[in-house]
């Protein structure tokens, strides 16, 4: 298809594998002018938001891909009302520069979708979805056979050990998770930086630092988290909502200068 005929989009990039398919996929296609990255970054430690991922590490990433890269910045104490705000006017900036479509690299999560929709809704844009219920070894697989490179550099403390994160994502790896653990994270168990693949001009060059544990407090109230975990408990005929600690091992990746 002639670039000419093709629809203006953008594509919500996570810095992670699931984001590199994705973004392959649509390449490949030619259906969809990916003519920026959006990425969302924590303001005050300059890292990928729930990622960690150094900046430079992102920054390198855009360019060895040849697309603009645009980043929002939340601070690291966002609320779900802040993070709306300032989605709504990013999503309105991009319909109004024209792109009418925002792509991502959600699986399964039902929910996720239907609040991205209905948001991007507000806006006039149209959420695309290259990956959408496909299954996710099959996924992982094709993303490995295909010549992509990964590494885990977030992982739920609740439900992988130290030991998956900061590691290449081969079959060893996919063999040895846990029972319940989705090969692709997509449940939030893990996260991933893509350095190589065909989606690159160049392999993303880094080094492995220091493996760090994380533990972040929620918002007293739920309807200010971004990431609830909330468990009603009973006392004193009252009934409450306790929030519980996030914990997460975190892999510092460094830019090879």
């Amino acid at each position: 298809m002639h670039i000419c005929h093709m629809k203006k989009a953008y594509f919500n990039w996570s810095s992670g594998k699931d984001s590199s398919l994705a973004l392959y996929k649509i390449l490949q296609q030619k259906e969809y002018d990916v003519q920026k990255l959006i990425t969302n970054v924590n303001q005050d430690y300059q890292r990928v938001s729930m990622h960690g991922l150094h900046e430079d590490l992102l920054d390198a990433q855009a360019e060895s891909i040849g697309i603009p890269l645009e980043k929002i910045y939340f601070p690291a104490e966002v609320t779900m009302d802040l993070y709306n705000q300032r989605m709504k006017e990013k999503t309105a900036e991009l319909k109004e520069a024209g792109l009418v479509n925002g792509i991502f690299g959600d699986i399964f999560l039902e929910d996720l979708r239907a609040y991205r929709d209905s948001k991007l809704q507000e806006v006039g844009i149209t959420g695309v979805y290259p990956l959408w219920k496909q299954d996710t070894k099959e996924l992982l697989r094709e993303f490995l056979a295909l010549g992509f490179k990964t590494i885990t550099v977030c992982v739920n403390a609740k439900l992988l050990g130290e030991e998956f994160v900061g590691r290449v994502i081969d079959e060893d790896f996919i063999n040895e998770l846990p029972e319940g653990v989705d090969v692709c994270g997509e449940n939030g168990e893990f996260h991933t930086f893509c350095y190589d693949g065909p989606i690159f001009k160049k392999p993303v060059e880094f080094e492995i630092g220091e493996k760090v544990l994380k533990s972040y407090t929620l918002h007293k109230s739920d309807d200010d988290n971004c990431y609830q975990d909330s468990k009603k408990t009973k006392k004193s005929e009252e009934t409450t909502t306790k929030n519980y600690d996030r914990s997460f091992w975190y892999c510092d990746l460094q830019l090879k200068k």
